[in-house]
């Protein structure tokens, strides 16, 4: 992992991407690319402009800028490669862009919000960026207080081709120092393609993963099993591989159970992409 991009708001929801982010760093010797995106005052015509109105935007915009220049000196201080980048426009964008030109290995993102009933019915602004970015996203939810990354469960469904994702999984817990699981969720709601124990010898045969650690569960709902599952092992970062799926294939099959998590678990969500 050489280049870790963080998407920073001053909130404290961007402080703790920051402090995962960190984390990781201190671990792979990536570099971290703190990024802010400005939204610039734009005059509503239809509003009464007073002289006094540009010069607290002004202000405000070299506030921010002062402030990313804080959070780039402070962790070069603490020993991190560390760059910070200035966007002015959409944060959504700016994100995607730069990550695509910094052929990013990771983006941490705050999540905001705690998985109320708008956020369920709209999703968050994290949700997007883990479905589209190019790389693998790392969502901190706003309840996580200490980042501590040594119980890994990653949920498979035992179906798609994940064995690049898996590898590249397994190489991310052995440098944290985690213990990494598997689980999958047999369920209605993702029906079995191909035999799980076909997909388990792969995995055990092509990755040297001990049978012992995928455990399957079986009848419930497969959101619920995950976030079962991971609270009776204590898990401290929960891994999903995320694909597309067909129209005909969305209308069959209940939606997209990675949106659901990144919005209401309870721990670091990492979505990686098939």
């Amino acid at each position: 992992m050489k280049t870790i991009l963080v998407p920073i708001d001053f909130s404290e929801n961007a402080a703790q991407a920051i402090a995962a982010a960190k984390v990781i760093a201190s671990k792979t010797d990536a570099e971290l690319v703190f990024l802010h995106a400005y939204q610039p005052y734009i005059t509503d015509i239809s509003l009464p402009v007073t002289v006094n109105t540009m010069p607290v935007y002004k202000e405000l915009e070299e506030s921010y800028k002062a402030q990313l220049e804080e959070h780039v000196v402070l962790a070069r201080q603490e020993g991190f490669k560390t760059e910070g980048i200035w966007e002015t426009g959409g944060i959504h964008d700016a994100i995607i862009k730069n990550a695509e030109d910094l052929l990013a290995d990771l983006i941490v993102v705050g999540r905001t919000g705690k998985g109320s009933f708008m956020d369920k019915l709209i999703g968050s602004a994290a949700t997007s960026i883990a479905l589209e970015a190019p790389c693998p996203v790392l969502v901190i939810p706003p309840q996580v207080i200490n980042i501590d990354f040594r119980r890994i469960v990653y949920a498979t469904q035992l179906e798609y081709e994940e064995m690049n994702n898996l590898r590249e999984v397994a190489t991310l817990a052995r440098l944290l120092g985690a213990r990494l699981t598997f689980i999958k969720i047999s369920s209605l709601e993702q029906p079995n393609i191909q035999s799980d124990q076909q997909y388990i010898e792969q995995m055990t045969s092509g990755l040297g993963i001990p049978a012992s650690d995928i455990v399957i569960h079986k009848g419930g709902g497969v959101e619920e099993g995950i976030k079962k599952h991971c609270k009776e092992v204590n898990a401290d970062l929960l891994i999903v591989s995320t694909r597309e799926r067909g129209f005909l294939e969305q209308l069959i099959i209940n939606p997209s159970i990675t949106k659901k998590l990144v919005v209401e678990t309870n721990i670091p969500l990492l979505v990686y992409h098939i």
